[in-house]
């Protein structure tokens, strides 16, 4: 599959005292993915949303096995997208006692859910006609088995 990037460049808050920033959003799926990746979350799954809604062009929903996972997913995929792309999120909501934590990244939202959270909002289902993005779509490569299937409790 080959991506469009015409319509996928967003202006954001920059983090330090400068003009606003130009960011590719497939840039900040991608920063948001490896970022997951890289701490085990697993049931990764990468939703493409442009011309679907108002509010958004991607969602990244991935999974953490406990709250403590969950927050320190959120935080690495911030951390990550400060350093990378020099903004700060829009918003985060949830913390290191919820089973779901959502990142607005502009044009990209971020859902770290607990599994069995997961199932109960059923995202997944929500944008079951949008087309699913594979991380090597987006040039991520060795991606781990597990940070695509399931994990279990």
């Amino acid at each position: 599959m080959i991506l469009d990037p015409s319509d996928s460049t967003i202006y954001l808050r920059p983090l330090f005292n400068v003009e606003d920033t130009a960011i590719d959003t497939q840039d900040i799926v991608r920063s948001a993915a490896e970022a997951a990746i890289e701490m085990k979350a697993t049931e990764l799954t990468i939703i493409d949303v442009r011309g679907r809604t108002s509010f958004c062009d991607w969602f990244v929903l991935c999974n953490g096995t406990n709250s403590r996972q969950l927050a320190a997913i959120a935080e690495h995929i911030v951390q990550t997208f400060k350093r990378k792309h020099n903004a700060e999120p829009i918003g985060v909501e949830g913390g290191s006692t919820t089973k779901w934590v959502l990142l607005d990244l502009g044009d990209v939202i971020v859902h770290v859910f607990d599994q069995h959270q997961r199932g109960h909002y059923d995202l997944d289902g929500l944008w079951i006609d949008a087309p699913r993005i594979e991380p090597g779509d987006l040039g991520i490569e060795n991606v781990p088995p597990e940070a695509l299937g399931f994990a279990l409790p």
